[in-house]
């Protein structure tokens, strides 16, 4: 046997042991394999198909089968009168499938904001509805769907957002996206089809809509806030005809915004012939009173709205909606149906399900009472280790926004002897363009998925390792 017929014969031998209906496919895939993988390099020369096959104990046809199948595609190359030869082209993958999501190495207590509880998602509830859902959907109902949504839950989603959140919800203009990151990234792509150039964001405001947007051609300017709600005068002067807005609670600094200013920002709107992105993206959650309804009943013809599960089940859902002003309408579902063909169309039929059951009312109930319970306890954490510290905004929300007198500062130092406690805290400052220069530290904390006493032991650890300056 020659050295290439003992080295195939290696390689190859595990596909013999295949069952006899499966051993071809069997030999091809290891002989690609081997290619792909580089234990058979460029250049070298194959056994030929009768010494390969007496070598294996199968017939000459399977081998001669596998070495045309592995010629077309370009792994091997066969010169006649000269045998085969491993080809060129064959390049092996990189391996390992590496995890993206973000991660807390090192962290103990990570009260960066963003995150729900995620043990608190209704597992039970939701293979309830899952199992209703796989009994009763019609064969037709799985295939492409609506680009807009399934008829059913753009129709449940409708009436719970008109019955929660106060807006003026046709089914006819909801959009089901991928949450509403999806939503911004569609709304720009129209808006940058129409001629705008750029966009205005909040400042301070989350640094994923200027990514978003970016993402999609627009610039992004930061719009400046006072106690109210975005100012009126530098939002005239930007020359932007659309701008992205948290007015219910303002993320991150807390504020809900009054009716003044609401009112100010639609006429502007209407004046320049502009738009309003609203990012609903934790109305549902207000402990002292009831939530305030969303802008996009006051003009459901200027603003569009967005809201997701993320913060009320769980982000890996991917599941969220935008109401779409008529003008728009057509550009967003063209755009949606270009993007991807539609949201899955099970997750779409489990979500109305849900909802239709009376569970994701009973969810926004669990969530703010636990909310509300760690909320408390982060109050009395900061009032007992970090004395002077103010919290500022609304009682709403997954987060808060606390002010640390500068004794226990500077800022920078703060925050690293924090991190090398363990404890993982994002200053106000990483959330727009302002810089503090009293001293003190301001730090945008969520709590929503840390348990009370993991709550209490974070700010414990961190009041230990700063001390005092």
């Amino acid at each position: 046997m020659s050295n290439h017929g003992q080295a195939a014969w290696e390689l190859l031998l595990p596909a013999v042991g295949a069952p006899a209906r499966r051993r071809g496919r069997a030999l091809q895939e290891a002989l690609r394999e081997a290619v792909r993988s580089g234990r058979l390099v460029a250049g070298t020369r194959l056994p030929s198909t009768r010494e390969l096959a007496a070598d294996l104990g199968v017939s000459r046809g399977l081998v001669t089968e596998a070495y045309e199948q592995l010629t077309a595609e370009g792994y091997l190359r066969s010169d006649r009168g000269a045998g085969t030869w491993v080809g060129e082209a064959a390049r092996a993958a990189v391996r390992g499938g590496h995890d993206l999501a973000p991660g807390t190495s090192r962290v103990q207590v990570d009260f960066r904001p963003g995150t729900p509880d995620l043990s608190l998602f209704p597992r039970a509830g939701w293979a309830a509805a899952q199992r209703a859902v796989l009994a009763r959907l019609p064969h037709p109902a799985l295939g492409y769907p609506d680009p807009r949504g399934l008829p059913e839950l753009r129709e449940t989603l409708a009436g719970m957002l008109t019955r929660r959140r106060g807006v003026v919800a046709d089914p006819e203009r909801l959009v089901v996206c991928s949450g509403v990151a999806q939503a911004s990234s569609l709304l720009g792509f129209v808006l940058r089809a129409r001629g705008l150039d750029a966009v205005g964001i909040e400042d301070p405001g989350s640094p994923e809509h200027g990514r978003l947007f970016a993402s999609t051609g627009l610039d992004t300017l930061w719009l400046p806030l006072d106690e109210e709600g975005l100012r009126t005068e530098p939002l005239a002067a930007s020359g932007v005809r659309a701008v992205v807005v948290t007015p219910s609670h303002q993320f991150p600094s807390g504020i809900s915004w009054s009716a003044e200013r609401r009112a100010e920002l639609l006429g502007w709107a209407r004046a320049v012939d502009g738009y309003v992105l609203e990012d609903d993206y934790d109305g549902d959650f207000r402990y002292d009173r009831a939530p305030v309804g969303a802008l996009q009943g006051l003009d459901p013809e200027r603003v569009v709205y967005a809201g997701s599960v993320s913060k009320s089940l769980a982000p890996g859902l991917r599941l969220g909606w935008m109401l779409v002003p008529e003008a728009l309408l057509g550009e967003v579902v063209e755009r949606k149906r270009t993007m991807d063909l539609g949201n899955p169309v099970l997750d779409q039929a489990v979500l109305a399900e849900f909802v239709a059951r009376g569970g994701y009312d009973r969810q926004l109930r669990r969530c703010q009472r636990a909310y509300r319970e760690r909320r408390d306890t982060l109050l009395a954490a900061l009032s007992e280790y970090l004395p002077g510290t103010r919290v500022s905004g609304i009682a709403a929300g997954l987060h808060v926004i606390a002010r640390v007198p500068a004794v226990f500062g500077p800022p920078e130092r703060f925050l690293a002897r924090a991190a090398e406690a363990g404890v993982a805290l994002r200053p106000l400052e990483e959330y727009g363009t302002a810089r503090p220069t009293d001293g003190d530290v301001r730090l945008v904390i969520g709590y929503a998925h840390l348990a009370p006493s993991a709550v209490t032991t974070g700010i414990r650890m961190a009041a230990e390792a700063v001390g005092r300056g």
